[in-house]
């Protein structure tokens, strides 16, 4: 950074558009290629180095296998004061793909750091790009926090494909996890009395979870589904297991929450007779508090770039979700804006979305989630209140 400070944002930001526009093709060859091979998490191997080698051809160090993760990677280039970590994701959704964009989230933070690269240190910006694998229920980003990977990082954020585009999400607390209740086989016919019908208590569990939903408050939620449920329709279930995620607003309402669903598990088992073991699948996925300055900043860019809010300026409530960017938040100024993509009607999470992520209108979000990344970092650091405010909050 000069000693006359960062150079004037409307210069920087011309040239993070030329390079990205630059690059524009091999954005879009990355994300179709991460879409054609979707992988799972934590098992992300050829995305991750995908993204991370791109990064790597325009002059960014990395670091593979970030906080002892195998998937995971960091890349940096430049020294300014002000460090903003752009978060890429890279998994799909077993079944469907990449239901949920993530090849768009793995290019438009790749074309980002493009964009930003040359002119980091006059901007006065360090730039981490970040490899978080695992979003989709497994918290990656919040192993790499927990591991220091957003250590000295004053601003995270990232852009997540959705029907619309939107400020951000009501991002729920969220546990993950699999029962599985251990009973007794028997002849179902010839001597039914000598098994213990572990079905008979995942039945018995989920009755009594439709009942508590009743009295649950907004915003909360259970759901899940049996993953195996006996072998033989004559043979007493001895063993069946399920997957479960409960959901609160906030990180103490899952702690109320928690124990009245368990509550409806145990009542399972016993009525039952048989016994029940809860494993964890992930850390436990937080709340979210957007920054709101960063998220003003943001705001701008996405409009200069033709993009409208009109969801949020008529007051419609944000959709519900978790992710592990809700984890980061808390401990540094984070934004998770949602980038708007054409789906047809299809919605996250649908064979549908999926398809609809390599079209024109995805390919689209590519570019302006680059834009308007690379701007909002421009911004945070040229912009003094808003760089006063990031470096007051410190950093992770």
């Amino acid at each position: 950074m000069s000693a006359s400070g960062p150079a004037p944002a409307a210069g920087a930001k011309e040239d993070a558009r030329r390079a990205i526009e630059a690059a524009g093709a091999e954005l879009l060859e990355l994300s179709h290629t991460i879409h054609a091979h979707p992988e799972t998490n934590f098992t992300e191997e050829r995305a991750a180095a995908w993204t991370a080698g791109a990064l790597a051809r325009h002059g960014f160090a990395v670091e593979e296998g970030t906080a002892g993760l195998a998937t995971a990677f960091s890349a940096t280039i430049g020294h300014g004061p002000l460090t903003v970590a752009i978060c890429a994701e890279y998994d799909a959704l077993p079944g469907v793909g990449h239901a949920c964009g993530h090849n768009i989230i793995a290019a438009a933070a790749v074309g980002a750091g493009i964009g930003l690269a040359g002119v980091a240190d006059s901007a006065g910006l360090t730039v981490r790009v970040l490899g978080t694998p695992a979003e989709e229920g497994g918290g990656g980003k919040i192993v790499l926090l927990e591991q220091g990977a957003f250590n000295g990082v004053h601003a995270a954020m990232m852009v997540h494909p959705w029907p619309e585009d939107r400020l951000e999400a009501t991002c729920l607390a969220v546990s993950h996890f699999d029962i599985a209740f251990e009973g007794r086989t028997a002849h179902a016919s010839a001597a039914p009395w000598e098994g213990r019908n572990a079905a008979d208590a995942m039945v018995v569990a989920q009755v009594a979870i439709g009942l508590l939903r009743q009295q649950l408050a907004p915003g909360d939620q259970v759901h899940g589904l049996v993953t195996s449920g006996g072998e033989a329709a004559n043979i007493v279930p001895g063993r069946v297991t399920g997957r479960f995620m409960v959901r609160a607003r906030t990180l103490d309402g899952l702690a109320a929450l928690e124990p009245r669903v368990m509550a409806c598990f145990e009542a399972g088992a016993t009525a039952a007779g048989v016994t029940f073991r809860r494993t964890d699948l992930a850390p436990v996925y937080s709340h979210m508090v957007s920054d709101a300055p960063l998220l003003a900043a943001y705001r701008r860019n996405a409009e200069a770039l033709g993009r409208t809010f009109a969801a949020d300026d008529a007051g419609t409530p944000p959709p519900t979700l978790s992710t592990d960017m809700a984890n980061v938040s808390l401990a540094v100024p984070t934004i998770h804006p949602l980038l708007g993509i054409d789906a047809g009607g299809a919605v996250n999470h649908q064979p549908a979305f999926a398809a609809a992520c390599t079209t024109a209108s995805a390919d689209r979000a590519v570019v302006d989630g680059a834009l308007s990344l690379a701007w909002t970092a421009i911004d945070a650091a040229g912009d003094e209140a808003i760089r006063d405010h990031l470096l007051g909050r410190g950093s992770a």
